[in-house]
């Protein structure tokens, strides 16, 4: 398997998180700019797709993007059968460490659905 493309470069995304942490994270709502935003989304799904790369469960933070990452069994023709989708300041919690997968699938504010559809594993980044 190949390494991923990245189209965020990683000064850049870094800082981008770095910004959102800074700003209050999770518990201030979205302060930052919504460019600033969405670069850290988008880094830090670059960044789980670099340390667990595959086509076997699809990753969506709507509206600012989507990934495929861990390997396994690859679908290639409509919905996947592992799909995990959440808000941008979950995903940037649970990116940080500020909350926990579990946490975060206990509360509701992940939806996952299939075998592979857990990255307890991989979050904290």
């Amino acid at each position: 398997m190949g390494v991923a493309r990245r189209r965020i470069a990683l000064d850049e995304g870094r800082a981008a998180l770095a910004a959102w942490q800074a700003a209050g994270g999770p518990e201030a709502g979205s302060p930052v700019p919504r460019s600033t935003l969405a670069t850290a989304v988008r880094y830090s799904l670059e960044e789980v797709t670099a340390r667990a790369p595959g086509n076997s469960v699809e990753v969506r933070v709507p509206p600012f993007g989507v990934t495929q990452c861990v390997e396994g069994p690859r679908h290639t023709r409509g919905t996947p059968p592992n799909v995990i989708e959440c808000d941008a300041a979950t995903w940037l919690a649970m990116v940080s460490g500020q909350l926990s997968w579990a946490d975060a699938v206990d509360a509701g504010r992940v939806a996952a659905s299939g075998l592979r559809a857990d990255l307890s594993a991989l979050l904290p980044l």
